[in-house]
């Protein structure tokens, strides 16, 4: 089993959704987080004063899978999360090494 984390832009939730439900990945946690990669924030003007903007606010993403389903959950995040734009965000895959449903007490892939 592995662990994906995503961050990706708020907006691209939706499509992110629905590509993993397409790929057969049942369930995520979806987590308001601010941060800044490459970019390291922007600057903005408001009533004309100019103030930096150093994080930005993203979408985390975290969904276990079965192996057999890591490069399916992969390529639905990153075709649908993508824009081409700098800021898209980051995929992260871990080892995952146990899973418990705690209502009927189902392990691991079962439990997924």
């Amino acid at each position: 089993m592995k662990w994906i984390t995503a961050i990706i832009k708020p907006f691209t939730l939706d499509d992110v959704r629905e590509a993993l439900s397409e790929a057969g990945v049942q369930g995520m946690t979806v987590t308001e987080v601010k941060g800044f990669g490459r970019q390291h924030g922007h600057t903005e003007l408001y009533r004309g004063a100019e103030y930096v903007v150093d994080f930005l606010p993203k979408l985390k993403i975290e969904v276990a899978v079965a192996d057999d389903r890591l490069e399916h959950a992969i390529e639905a995040i990153s075709t649908a999360a993508r824009t081409g734009k700098i800021g898209d965000g980051k995929i992260f895959v871990g080892e995952l090494e146990q899973a418990i449903r705690i209502r009927t007490q189902e392990l691991d892939a079962d439990a997924l």
